[in-house]
């Protein structure tokens, strides 16, 4: 993972709509380095001081290799976009797009596998690194600098723990969304491994939900590979058995392909992890606590 103040960034999307304008002055005012848009038909204009192209490979051209393209468009254009991003040579790709179709990043998974490309999302708020860099939708207020690496799938539970670790003074390394679509680019076990080897982390803070079954493969990783402290926490505790619940409650397919393929069981996530002698907070509130006396020890 290549993330510094220094990196590229690169925005593709509408420029048009004003949800994105906002999102990218405020990571512009943050001081991430946004180098160029593109939006194609809007080629030679400005987004305030920043170039907007109308392809990446002509971004590149002028602004110079690139090392992060944040993707916001419509869910049908969002394979285009991240394979045009990918054959120009980008190899960080962050989709915070909701609701690709799933045959779609099938295709940009096996694409990103055999250009070794790094993908977060589709349906993720991106990462943000207390006072030095934003890529996404990340409310900066709510976190600050410390030592806490925090995961997540959705993207509001993710900002409220942010903001109680912070309430509690326990600032945080990186905080990253993977993402609430079906089918998601990396996953929890790729960014255990990124924050357990990264310095400015001590401890890792996991926010999973109640469907998939990427937390079951993260805790017995956590147990075998891991060496900082882990803290989980699984949303849905109460949710009605074998009901199929997604980002914002929504259904990305069928019930019968989500019952398959994501078979919606918390009681397994939980008992994975008890299993593997990972903390499990019961409640958000109560992670700030386990994070201390984890740091404790």
């Amino acid at each position: 993972m290549n993330l510094t103040p220094d990196s590229k960034v690169l925005i593709q999307g509408n420029v048009a709509s004003q949800a994105l304008t906002h999102a990218v002055l405020n990571m512009k005012a943050y001081g991430t380095n946004i180098v160029a848009c593109v939006s194609p038909g809007q080629g030679g204009t400005h987004l305030q001081d920043i170039p907007i192209f109308d392809l990446v490979e002509q971004a590149q051209a002028k602004v110079g290799p690139i090392d992060t393209s944040l993707i916001w468009v419509n869910p049908y254009l969002v394979l285009d976009a991240a394979l045009e991003a990918i054959e120009a040579g980008v190899r960080q790709l962050i989709i915070l797009t909701e609701g690709m179709p799933p045959l779609d990043m099938v295709r940009l998974i096996r694409k990103a596998e055999i250009s070794e490309t790094l993908i977060i999302g589709p349906s993720c708020a991106g990462i943000i690194v207390p006072n030095q860099v934003l890529l996404g939708l990340h409310p900066s207020e709510f976190y600050s600098p410390g030592s806490v690496g925090l995961i997540g799938r959705g993207s509001r539970l993710t900002y409220e723990i942010a903001f109680q670790l912070s309430q509690a003074k326990l600032g945080q390394s990186m905080s990253v969304s993977i993402g609430s679509d079906l089918i998601i680019g990396s996953s929890f076990i790729q960014w255990l491994q990124i924050l357990d080897e990264d310095e400015q982390t001590n401890v890792i803070v996991l926010v999973g939900e109640a469907s998939g079954n990427g937390e079951e493969e993260a805790a017995s990783y956590i147990a075998e590979t891991i060496d900082k402290p882990v803290i989980a926490y699984i949303a849905g505790l109460h949710t009605p058995n074998r009901q199929f619940m997604g980002h914002s409650c929504s259904l990305t397919t069928s019930k019968l392909i989500a019952q398959t393929i994501c078979p919606p069981s918390i009681d397994t996530k939980i008992e994975a992890f008890k299993k593997a002698k990972i903390p499990l907070a019961d409640r958000p509130s109560q992670i700030p606590s386990l994070v201390k006396k984890a740091l404790k020890k």
